[in-house]
Parts: structure tokens; C-alpha cells; sequence
């Protein structure tokens, strides 16, 4: 008789899940970002941020902060977590978290290449690049002139290899080109992602295909957006939307006829997930960007993964919550430094 999984999952997983599950209950309140919000400089935010789980972080250094060093920090001590629940994971779980790896990967190679095409250096890139999304080859990637070559002579050997099956072209990589290049990843990226996700089942099947049929949605959305002031024409910006998302496909081919931000809108109007991220602000509310409604949905998603047990998710919405953390405490670092204290509450709370 084959035991379900939620009854083995403990065996392998259990103390990672629980340690994981621990280290959320250590972001950020909302009564820590209001103290954050009332320091006048980066050594009174230090003092606030010694008091959390960041204590150690911030008071082994005795260099003068900056918003750049506290941006650096945050992203170590996320990549030092990370790394040590990956090298702790045995299989299923470690495959699971070598794809939560694979998005900042594409990320850096993306940006590799863009910055090449800028003429910047490699050692004026690599420290931009994510560090959860380092990898050998990363320094060679600028040499590439076309996406097939960017294959065949970089990243054939790399677990990104796997994704470039739609994005090879022998098309010379310019700006455009490059950010093409990184929409086709990602579609690939988050289909394979999906289908694994579906094909663990149980709780991970629950938490993660909805978050990935989000991201995949947005990506859509986003897309749409961005090229109406390109060249794309609506096969080939369809030819970029992901297909695991609740927008495919009807949603989807009314995204690639889209000519302007009011059908874009008439399409989100038609899924009441998306309806409320693209309604217009009451007169007199704060007013949110695009991004950050999307962002707060994501936030939302991610925080109602940790409401099941057994399963993997929680994983994913730790590294994704860590990293609007990391946005807000940075916003946050500006507003103070440039003295924008009107600016500073428009960050996104994670725990409510």
C-alpha cells in the first residue's frame, strides 16, 4: 500500500520546512518599517535593524553605511539562508530550489549582455549581478554576439541550457534583442517550473501553481505594455507570453491584439484577480503604481503559502517575501538619505 506523501514528506523534508517556517517568523512587522520610517539617518536605521534577526548583520561592521552597502548585506545574508537550506535539501526538495535559483540566473545573464552592449566592463558588471544567481561562466557572457552563440559557446554546460530551446537566433544581439532574449527564458523558465510543480502534487501543487500562473499572468501583462511602443507585431508578442498562466489562452490572444492600455484593462476587467490591480485609485487614496499592486498581490500569495504544511512552497515564498524585505529596506535607506520623508511610507508591507 503506498503511503501518501504527507506522511513521508517529514522524513526528508520536515526539519528544513520547520526551519524555513522559523526564519519567516523573523521578517520584518509592520511596527519595525514604522521605526524604520522615523529615523533621520542610515546610523538610526542600524541601531532599529540591531534589535531584529538582522542584529549581527549590521553590528559586525564598522565601515560607514550607505545605501549601497545595506542593499549588499541584505542580499549576502539572503544568498548565506538560501545556500545553507540547499546544501541541507535532498531530492525532490533540492531540485525544487535549484529553479528558485534558475529566474536570477537569467537575470544576470540578461543584464551581462546588456551591459556589454553598453561597452561597461566585466568588473564593473559582475558586482551588479545577483549572487544567488552566480555562475561560472557569467564573466563570458558578454562576449556572445548573437543568442546561438550565447548558447553554444556559454551556457551549453549550464542549467539554463534547458530553457533556450525558443530563444536560439542568430539575430545580433542589440538592446531589444536582449530583452527579447530574457522574455523567452523566463517563458520557458516558469512553464518547466509549473509543469514540476504540477507533477509533485499535494501542497506543492496547491501553493505554487496559483503563484506561478500569477507571475506567468503578469509577465503577460507586462509585456503587453511595454511593446506598444515597438515594432513587435502580435504573433511575436504572443510568441513571448507564458502559457501556464489563467490568462491561456483566450486572455492571451486578446493581450497580442491589444493596441492600447484601455484594452489591456478590458482584458484584466474580464478575471476579477487582475480587475482589482488595474481599477482606477479612489480620488484622494495614495496612489499605487502598476507594479507595486501587482507587487502587493505577490505578497499576498507568497504570505498564504505558509497557511498549509508539507510541501515546498514555502521555500519559494520565503526567498520571494526575503526579497521585497530587502526592496523595502532600501526604499526606505533612500527616502532617508535624499531627505524624501513624504516618499518613504510607499513600500510594501509583508507581514500584516
Amino acid at each position: 500500500m503506498a503511503v501518501p506523501s504527507e506522511l513521508s514528506f517529514n522524513v526528508d523534508h520536515g526539519y528544513l520546512e520547520a526551519l524555513v517556517r522559523g526564519m519567516k517568523a523573523g521578517l520584518l512587522t509592520v511596527n519595525d518599517y514604522h521605526n524604520l520610517a522615523q529615523c533621520d539617518s542610515l546610523d538610526d536605521m542600524r541601531l532599529h535593524l540591531q534589535t531584529t534577526d538582522f542584529g549581527k548583520l549590521f553590528s559586525a561592521t564598522e565601515e560607514d553605511l550607505t545605501v549601497s552597502l545595506v542593499d549588499t548585506k541584505l542580499r549576502e545574508n539572503l544568498v548565506t539562508e538560501f545556500r545553507c537550506l540547499r546544501s541541507s535539501s535532498l531530492p525532490p526538495l533540492s531540485h525544487f530550489l535549484d529553479y528558485v535559483v534558475y529566474s536570477y540566473m537569467i537575470d544576470n545573464v540578461v543584464m551581462l549582455v546588456t551591459g556589454a552592449l553598453k561597452k561597461k566592463t566585466v568588473e564593473d558588471l559582475l558586482p551588479r549581478c545577483h549572487p544567488l544567481g552566480a555562475f561560472d561562466q557569467m564573466a563570458a557572457v558578454g562576449i556572445a554576439l548573437t543568442p546561438t552563440e550565447l548558447y553554444s559557446n556559454v551556457l551549453a554546460d549550464t542549467p539554463l541550457a534547458q530553457f533556450f530551446q525558443e530563444a536560439l537566433s542568430d539575430s545580433n544581439l542589440d538592446e531589444m534583442e536582449a530583452e527579447i532574449l530574457r522574455n523567452k527564458l523566463l517563458k520557458s523558465y516558469l512553464e518547466s517550473f509549473h509543469s514540476f510543480c504540477r507533477g509533485a502534487g499535494g501542497g506543492t501543487e496547491d501553493t505554487m501553481c496559483p503563484i506561478l500562473e500569477f507571475e506567468a499572468d503578469r509577465r503577460a501583462f507586462i509585456i503587453t505594455i511595454n511593446s506598444f511602443e515597438t515594432d513587435l507585431s502580435p504573433a511575436e508578442r504572443q510568441s513571448l507570453f507564458p502559457t501556464c498562466g489563467r490568462l491561456h489562452p483566450e486572455g492571451l490572444l486578446l493581450l497580442a491584439k491589444a493596441e492600447g492600455p484601455e484594452q489591456v484593462k478590458a482584458v484584466a476587467d474580464c478575471y476579477p484577480e487582475y480587475k482589482m490591480i488595474f481599477e482606477e485609485p479612489e480620488p484622494g487614496s495614495d496612489c499605487q503604481t502598476l507594479e507595486d499592486r501587482f507587487f502587493e498581490q505577490e505578497v499576498k500569495l507568497n504570505s498564504m503559502a505558509f497557511l498549509q504544511q508539507f510541501h515546498f512552497g514555502v521555500f519559494y515564498a520565503y526567498v520571494k517575501l526575503k526579497e521585497k524585505e530587502i526592496r523595502n529596506i532600501v526604499w526606505i535607506a533612500e527616502c532617508v538619505t535624499q531627505r524624501q520623508k513624504a516618499k518613504i511610507h510607499k513600500y510594501i508591507p509583508i507581514l500584516q
